[in-house]
Order: structure tokens, then C-alpha cells, then sequence
């Protein structure tokens, strides 16, 4: 009877313990809670950055095209020093790349 009631003990004692690390376990994760907080968080920081992002790309691609006009600009000055004549849109097309040629008629319509 004793004994049968040490083990009965015993098996109390496990299962109590198993349980307690279970309990240990499930505790040491984030809640779903905590986790969409975060991701709301980080969504509001990508709205942020993104459009500022492509601001900047903007205003690079345009500062870049300004300094190819200002390029061409002189190229053309040179030109007509050197030839004593106004430049040609052949002779500038062979003047400058196809590129350079783009941006410029872009910005000079």
C-alpha cells in the first residue's frame, strides 16, 4: 500500500513537472499580438522611406540629364568657335552619342 503510494506520488511528480515545462515552453514565444504590432510598425516605416526613395531617384535622374545638356552645350560652343559656322543636327548627332543627343532635344523642344 506504501509503496503503491510512493509511486502514485512519484507519477504526480513527473506529470507535475512535464507540465510545468510545457508550460515553460509555450511561454518563451512572441504573442500573435506583439508580432502584428511590429509588422504594423515596419509597414509604416516602408510608407515612409519608399516614396522618399523614389524622390530622390527622381531628382538624381534629373540633375544627371541636366549635366549631359550643359555637356552638349558646350560641345556645340566648341563646335561653332572652331567652325565659324551654327552646328547642324547631323553634325551634332556625330558630335555626341545617340544618348547625349536624346536628353538634349528632350530638354531643348
Amino acid at each position: 500500500m506504501i509503496e503503491e503510494q510512493q509511486q502514485k506520488f512519484n507519477l504526480r511528480k513527473i506529470i507535475s513537472s512535464k507540465f510545468t515545462d510545457f508550460k515553460k515552453k509555450t511561454k518563451s514565444g512572441f504573442t500573435l499580438i506583439e508580432m502584428m504590432i511590429v509588422l504594423l510598425i515596419i509597414s509604416i516605416l516602408v510608407l515612409l522611406f519608399i516614396p522618399n526613395l523614389s524622390k530622390q531617384k527622381d531628382t538624381v535622374s534629373d540633375q544627371g540629364d541636366e549635366a549631359i545638356v550643359k555637356v552638349v552645350e558646350t560641345q556645340i560652343e566648341i563646335y561653332e568657335i572652331n567652325n565659324n559656322k551654327k552646328i547642324t543636327d547631323s553634325a551634332l548627332k556625330d558630335l555626341v552619342t545617340s544618348e547625349q543627343y536624346k536628353v538634349y532635344k528632350k530638354y531643348n523642344n
